[in-house]
């Protein structure tokens, strides 16, 4: 197949690219910067611009949709424009080229309430009661793929993927190791909620599975993990220990983590920062409450399992480390 992989230039989309190029697959990549993948060709263009989309989407049998605004704070027009508006330029533009195949690629958020979530399937998405801008607009922008499935030659179906981690993470690993190192990763509730987390080479090998079945699968979402349920601690201490840095030691209670988070918000809203805010109430509540899910019919219907366990691949994170040390 010819598939369209957008936001390659992150380490999902990259490992994808990488995975649907090593099969052998003709693959292209669209993201406002170049993905440098070797083998995969770069398009660049932004997913807010119906032109550019369509000039990516033009020709190709499948879209692996993966570009969002991913940020636990933020104006909220800006995740609009981004997760909900981008998502439609690529429905449109694969309507204007006779139809094709999507999976779009969302997120457990969408159906996270606040509360816990143990051992379920994929919910429907929640875009009312969805926590934080990102969650919101990520539930409508997978209602309005899903409507899509079945009209005007599309096949459409949703994956999302679950705390997703690996080698040269900047975003969850990079963060939660400098703030390790720095000493201010803290444990709420002493980091005992049970939760769920996705290796990024299974994460790929799922969505690529998906892509293969979706004669079989179209019009049905999917959350994909590694199925290995771990407290926060010890996913946490994992990913220090494979760093080299001291495991998080301060511990509040998760009350108290989920009110100076609201705190923080409004702080931030008078005053952003350069950065993300160091807690807000939903990153509070992602780390105090379990959010782990059956992984039956995700594999069942996808004929999929992860191939590399989590101590595998905290192995594989410590050899990367290894090779790219933390600054004392």
């Amino acid at each position: 197949m010819k598939v369209l992989v957008t936001g390659a230039s992150g380490m999902l989309g990259r490992a994808v690219a990488e995975t649907l190029r090593d099969r052998g697959d003709t693959v292209e990549a669209f993201q406002r910067r170049a993905a440098d993948i070797p083998g995969v060709r770069d398009v660049r263009g932004s997913l807010t611009d119906a032109g550019d989309v369509t000039r990516a989407v033009e020709g190709v049998d499948a879209v692996v949709h993966l570009a969002a605004k991913v940020s636990i704070s933020g104006p909220e027009a800006e995740f609009r424009a981004v997760n909900i508006g981008g998502t439609q330029n690529v429905l449109d533009a694969l309507r204007a080229s006779g139809g094709g195949r999507l999976i779009n690629i969302s997120s457990p958020s969408v159906a996270h309430l606040g509360t816990s979530i143990v051992g379920l399937d994929a919910t429907p998405p929640d875009p009312e009661r969805a926590r934080g801008p990102y969650a919101r607009t990520k539930a409508s922008a997978e209602l309005l793929a899903m409507a899509a499935d079945g009209t005007d030659g599309l096949l459409v179906t949703s994956v999302r993927p679950h705390v997703v981690w690996g080698p040269g993470d900047t975003q969850l690993v990079g963060r939660i190791v400098d703030r390790a190192r720095r000493r201010r990763l803290p444990l709420l509730d002493q980091g005992l909620a049970l939760i769920d987390t996705t290796y990024v080479t299974n994460a790929a090998e799922a969505i690529v599975a998906a892509l293969d079945r979706i004669e079989e699968v179209h019009g049905e979402s999917f959350v994909v993990s590694n199925g290995e349920p771990r407290t926060v601690r010890d996913v946490l201490g994992g990913f220090c220990d494979a760093a080299g840095v001291p495991r998080p030691t301060l511990r509040i209670p998760g009350s108290l983590g989920r009110a100076a988070g609201r705190l923080v918000e409004t702080l931030w809203d008078l005053r952003p920062g350069t950065d993300e805010p160091p807690m807000t109430e939903f990153l509070a509540e992602q780390l105090s409450t379990a959010h782990w899910f059956d992984q039956r019919r995700t594999r069942e219907r996808l004929e999929w399992t992860p191939r590399i366990p989590l101590d595998d691949g905290f192995a594989e994170l410590h050899r990367w480390f290894e090779r790219h040390p933390v600054p004392a």
